[in-house]
């Protein structure tokens, strides 16, 4: 095991003498009565693994744990789970109650750990390995069903050389979506399938190249979506040949102390992490001018410049901007003179303006 300190990050954790929220309380009745109900038709505990990521000394590994009849979520023989080969409406990604509190164990480069899931049955904790730069996997095992199929879970390890990474938000910028109205946020996440969202025009081509570009960097797509729709995204950003890179994700519902978690805050915090984890990475925020993303970009690029290659952030169309309740009020990076600010609507205008920066090279 390297004696290099992992990352020190704020954790927050319930305590005996904590006062828990009435949301917090009838959401853990809920899923009580759900997960009795599940049970008793032969529900097993299934972990749902999720794209995670580290150095070469410690890695995050990022899964869920729910309640679902065997071989529903997982892979057997070979085969793809059902739920990611059917790549059915996003509402049956919800139907599978979470296991509070579930111990599970992780084998990670022959280590064992065992760690325990959240209230919701997320899993997010930081281990100690030795790993080399690239892909790689670490497998997950539900500890009270020693019998049940591993989750393998892929991990981005990024090189320790790297100095240029990718962070991108998803809802209107990647994807043509309109998340920030309740009920067409409820239609595109409950309703419709990945291949009914609309890959922004240009975008995937623009990734691509920087991925490329900076080889061995890394690219995280930062979305305030429920990690309920994880799949779904993941399928999305393949099918779409946007490069792979692990989703930021976070849960929907009550929190210990407050009726609804705070997407903004959401944002903030893991690209706090972010530059915790990776100090010498600078980094080319991707979002759009419909939500909140620049002025937490801004925000951020006040407080870590030095984490910061540039900004880009794809413009709304007059109808997007309805949907998305309207465009921000003004240009966020207008003070900061010497961190590039680009906008563009799409991929290929984004482009133009990174490679006259020279921070992508002119298209072949």
């Amino acid at each position: 095991m390297s004696s290099t300190p992992l990352p020190s990050l704020p954790a927050v954790k319930r305590t005996k003498d904590q006062a828990i929220h009435i949301g917090a309380r009838l959401e853990d009745r809920l899923h009580a009565y759900r997960t009795e109900r599940v049970r008793k038709r032969g529900g097993v505990q299934t972990v749902l693994s999720f794209t995670g990521y580290g150095s070469t000394t410690w890695v995050r590994v990022l899964g869920r744990v729910v309640l679902a009849k065997p071989g529903k979520l997982t892979a057997r023989s070979g085969e793809s789970a059902k739920a990611l080969r059917d790549g059915v409406r996003g509402w049956r990604n919800f139907t599978s109650p979470p296991v509070n509190d579930a111990v599970v164990c992780i084998e990670v480069g022959g280590d064992k750990h065992l760690v325990t899931a959240d209230r919701g049955g997320v899993i997010d904790v930081v281990l100690p390995a030795s790993l080399a730069p690239g892909w790689t996997t670490v497998t997950l095992r539900p500890e009270a069903e020693p019998e049940a199929t591993a989750a393998v879970s892929p991990v981005f390890i990024v090189d320790p050389q790297a100095r240029a990474g990718v962070i991108s938000d998803i809802d209107d910028t990647i994807m043509v979506t309109a998340l920030p109205r309740p009920l067409l946020a409820a239609w595109n996440t409950f309703v419709l399938d990945e291949h009914a969202r609309t890959p922004t025009p240009g975008m995937a081509v623009m990734m691509d190249r920087l991925a490329r570009e900076n080889e061995g960097s890394p690219v995280f797509y930062l979305s305030t979506g429920a990690w309920n729709v994880a799949p779904a995204l993941t399928r999305f950003i393949t099918r779409n040949l946007y490069p792979a890179g692990p989703l930021l994700l976070t849960d929907w519902g009550p929190t210990l102390d407050r009726w609804f978690r705070s997407g903004p805050e959401h944002k903030r915090t893991q690209l706090e992490r972010l530059a915790v984890e990776f100090p010498d990475v600078s980094w080319l925020l991707i979002g759009d001018n419909g939500q909140h993303d620049e002025q937490i970009y801004a925000e951020f690029s006040r407080t870590h410049p030095q984490n910061v290659r540039a900004v880009a952030i794809r413009e709304l169309s007059p109808g997007e901007a309805v949907l998305a309740g309207g465009r921000s009020a003004g240009r966020g990076g207008a003070q900061l003179r010497d961190i590039p600010w680009i906008y563009a609507p799409d991929g290929a205008g984004m482009s133009r303006q990174l490679s006259e920066l020279g921070l992508l090279p002119e298209a072949g």
